[in-house]
């Protein structure tokens, strides 16, 4: 799954056109490198995302088309 569409799908960033602009301007990573928004996302990647002064650090935890809103964050686990 594409890395914008996999942010908007586990409802990290509301829309998946703001996820892709934020892969454009260097506000998201993948294993410690700046990534696309094409990225191919796999279980177990880490994914850092920059929100003005805050960084939201994940690791996926499984990867799915879609899902309901309540169980969105059983697809990551937030890393300190």
């Amino acid at each position: 799954m594409r890395l914008d569409k996999y942010l908007k799908v586990a409802r990290i960033i509301k829309r998946r056109t703001v996820a892709n602009d934020a892969c454009d301007t260097e506000h998201v990573e993948v294993n410690g490198r700046r990534a696309k928004a094409s990225y191919d996302v796999k279980v177990g990647d880490v994914i850092s995302v920059t929100f003005g002064e805050r960084t939201l650090n994940i690791r996926v935890l499984e990867v799915r088309d879609s899902v309901a809103k309540a169980d969105a964050s059983s697809m990551y686990e937030v890393i300190e």
